[in-house]
This record gives C-alpha cells, sequence and structure tokens, in this order.
C-alpha cells in the first residue's frame, strides 16, 4: 500500500510491518472535547464554574448563552462522523446533573449535552461491531457530580456494553494491532479516578499536553517544550487545541472557538506535517484537535505513519 488514508477502517488498511508497532508509537488522530458539538444551550452550568459567572450567567442569559456556546463548542460532526472519518481517540468529559434524580450522565463543557453517555458509547458499540478491526481510545475524565456509587454503576454498565471488545490494561500494556485482533479487542478505555485499580478492564489517565493559549505559536512552543523533556511512557496526547480566557473572549466577542481554529490552522498543520511517530525521546502518539470534520486533521496525522515505514526499510 503506497499511500495511507483516512478511510473508515484504516488501521486494518496499514500495511502489515506496522500491524506489530504498539499503538503507543503509531500516530493516531484524535478529537478534543469529542462530544460537544451537542451541548445543550439551555442547560445549567456546570458546579464546578465560579459564583460570579453562574450570577452574571443568570443575570445577562441572553447574552452569555449564546457566547458560552460558541467558545464551548469544539466539535460539529457527531462521534459516528469522527469515527467513519478516522477518529481513533476521543477526549469524554463525563458529569451527572446536580439535582438530577435519574442517574443519566451527560457530556460537559462549560454546560451539559444533549445526548447521554450511555446512548452515545452505545453508538460507538454498534460501530465497533461493523468495522471489527478497527481500534478505540476513549478517555472519561473530569466526572463532576459523580458518587462512587454512580461511578461503580457506570463502570458496570461499561464493561456489559464493551464486553470482550476491552483490552484490559493489566494484561496487555503495550497493545499491537495484530495482538488486539487475535483477541478480538477494540476498545482501550481509560478512566482517570483511582477506580482503574478495582477494574483491570480500565486504564489510568493518559496524559495530555495542554497549552492553554489562543494562537498556534504559543501551543507549538508549549508541545516543543514537552517535547524536550522526553515523551512520557505508554499513550500520550498531543493537544493542538487553542483554548480563550474570559479576557479574549471579551475584546474579541465577534469571533469565536472555531474562527481561531481555522485562522491559525496552516501553521498548526506545517508543525503537524514535521512530526514523527515512534518510540524516540521526541517521537508522538495521539494528536488531538478541535473541529475534526471540517479541517483535514485525520488524514495528515495517518500519513505520519509513512515515517515508521521508511525507518523500518533503512535498517
Amino acid at each position: 500500500m503506497s499511500k495511507m488514508s483516512c478511510s473508515p477502517d484504516w488501521m486494518s488498511s496499514l500495511p502489515e510491518e506496522l500491524w506489530d508497532t504498539p499503538l503507543t508509537e503509531l500516530a493516531i488522530p484524535g478529537s478534543h472535547d469529542a462530544m460537544s458539538y451537542c451541548l445543550d444551550i439551555n442547560s445549567p452550568l456546570v458546579p464546578s464554574e465560579s459564583d460570579c459567572f453562574r450570577i452574571l450567567d443568570g443575570l445577562f442569559y441572553c447574552f452569555t448563552r449564546p457566547t458560552i456556546f460558541k467558545w464551548a463548542t469544539t466539535q460539529d460532526k457527531s462521534i459516528e462522523d469522527q469515527l467513519s472519518m478516522g477518529i481513533r481517540y476521543f477526549d469524554l468529559r463525563v458529569a451527572h446533573k446536580l439535582k438530577d434524580p435519574s442517574s443519566d450522565l451527560y457530556f460537559t463543557h462549560i454546560i451539559y449535552t444533549h445526548l447521554t453517555v450511555l446512548e452515545t458509547l452505545s453508538s460507538v458499540a454498534l460501530w465497533l461491531n461493523s468495522h471489527p478491526k478497527e481500534v478505540v481510545i476513549l478517555a472519561c475524565s473530569h466526572f463532576e457530580g459523580i458518587s462512587d456509587e454512580l461511578h461503580q454503576s457506570f463502570i458496570f454498565s461499561l464493561k456489559k456494553m464493551f464486553g470482550s471488545k476491552l483490552c484490559p490494561h493489566e494484561v496487555c500494556v503495550a497493545p499491537t494491532l495484530r495482538s488486539l485482533w487475535a483477541a478480538g479487542q477494540q476498545v482501550i478505555l481509560s478512566y482517570d479516578s483511582q477506580h482503574p485499580l478495582e477494574h483491570p478492564e480500565l486504564w489510568p489517565d493518559i496524559p495530555y499536553w495542554w497549552a492553554n493559549q489562543h494562537t498556534a505559536k504559543e501551543v507549538i512552543s508549549y508541545l516543543d517544550w514537552n517535547k524536550e523533556q522526553g515523551r512520557p511512557d505508554g499513550f500520550f496526547v498531543c493537544g493542538l487545541n487553542l483554548t480563550a480566557d474570559r479576557c479574549f473572549i471579551t475584546e474579541n466577542l465577534r469571533q469565536s472557538l472555531r474562527t481561531i481554529t481555522f485562522s491559525n490552522w496552516e501553521c498548526l498543520r506545517g508543525w503537524v506535517e514535521k512530526q514523527t511517530p515512534g518510540s524516540g525521546p521526541q517521537s508522538l502518539n495521539i494528536i488531538a484537535g478541535d473541529f475534526v470534520g471540517p479541517l483535514p486533521l485525520c488524514s495528515l496525522i495517518i500519513a505520519l505513519n509513512q515515517k515508521l515505514l521508511r525507518n523500518k526499510s533503512s535498517r
């Protein structure tokens, strides 16, 4: 295969020379705040927002909500579409609504989503049934408002939903495509809490390099600094996503996260094209970004795996 593409089955289409490469050494496209495409503009704010911001939101709701919505929305494609475009890492921020008598969990980014967590992940399980050689990394984190009882109930539901598709962390620390296919496993489930210690099916938190900056140059400077420190062991995420603080938003009311992401894209693209996956101290693994549908992030990242082939052939 001379060229790698971002088809719905790009992993199973990789050259056989890469089937025994640990997933931690492949270049994998990721989606930052993957579920923010379905935020509910009328939902409550998450509890971690400040009392001051909560009061402001209550007094100027008609102004704050459209502003929150356009700066909190990081994706515009459904999770099924993201899967079909090639995304294999999903940043999933899970929460329980304050005072909600039900046990329903939602995704969040300042506000909550329309879709519940379990109905969304059921869609992922169905998609995987139709693509038996594709592997996804689901990174569940934040867990606002979730009691220990809800944690246990949620984990039980995840284990029941994905069943034998789950790749246990304790059994296989460095899975390859070949080993996962042989075991019929398709899901790496990262859970950012102490619960992976109790459940061998769960993986610990995956490090995410987040620059917390609103320009591509600042993001790249931060990522390059991290690269100089050496790559973490195992999976890790390099975040291309821009972040705007409230001061920047107030001074740029006509903009949105989408407009600044698109205006910075060419600079980010140039940086990504220079990166190399693998086991080296400055190599990258998962690369996540915003608006993964309209921007050609998937094809750009998947193509980096060609460099692994070149490295193998030069030995």
